[in-house]
């Protein structure tokens, strides 16, 4: 199957935007129509922890598995990839898997400003839109959400607060994708915070 090389072409063959826990739903019916089981491999699990995995993603929720080491909790959250779509265009270049409908970086804003419906379209697999991070407690805000570049900033003669100058970390890089953190707990309060801003709020904090 070819798929769309430009942002043009995108808009033309239908495609339309949606999210990762739309993705999920959507996917997830699909499989429960078709009988077909939600985790390959894994048993013992058919009448307590999968039916209230698939009550989470039907109802749009981000998801805390707890259990003792050795329950399967890594291997079902590497699982849950298998429920979305198997394609997914970015705006070509992009850090963040900018969506070329709905784009949220500088670099997409202006290459799609300059480009217009020429702008170059890539297209990534499911299997590369996950991510996985093992908490430690030297896991800062800036591996995670990322950090003003002083390099950048002087290279590009901007301000420190110029969204330009951004490193950005783990889970800005997961857009669009599934973000899993092993042992959370393990995390100082004040990064489990930054991370409880983006869930409760929608937005991330650099430098204040």
């Amino acid at each position: 199957m070819s798929h769309p090389q430009v942002l043009g072409e995108l808009k033309k063959s239908g495609y339309t935007s949606r999210s990762v826990k739309e993705e999920l739903r959507a996917n997830l019916i699909a499989r429960i129509q078709a009988k077909q089981p939600l985790f390959d491999g894994i048993h013992g699990y058919e009448n307590t922890v999968v039916p209230a995995l698939e009550r989470a993603i039907l109802a749009g929720h981000s998801i805390n598995l707890l259990g003792l080491r050795g329950q399967a909790k890594t291997r079902m959250a590497r699982s849950l990839v298998q429920l979305l779509d198997e394609w997914m265009p970015i705006v070509e270049g992009s850090e963040i898997n900018d969506d070329p409908l709905a784009p949220i970086s500088r670099f997409a804003k202006d290459l799609i400003a300059a480009k217009g419906d020429m702008t170059p379209i890539a297209w990534v697999h499911r299997d590369q839109r996950y991510t996985e991070k093992l908490a430690t407690p030297d896991v800062t805000v800036a591996d995670l959400i990322g950090d003003s570049d002083p390099i950048k900033a002087a290279n590009l003669k901007l301000a420190y607060s110029n969204e330009r100058v951004i490193h950005f970390g783990l889970i800005p890089r997961s857009h669009r994708g599934i973000f899993v953190i092993n042992e959370l707990p393990d995390l100082q309060p004040r990064i489990q915070v930054a991370l409880f801003n983006i869930l409760q709020e929608g937005d991330v904090q650099i430098r204040g």
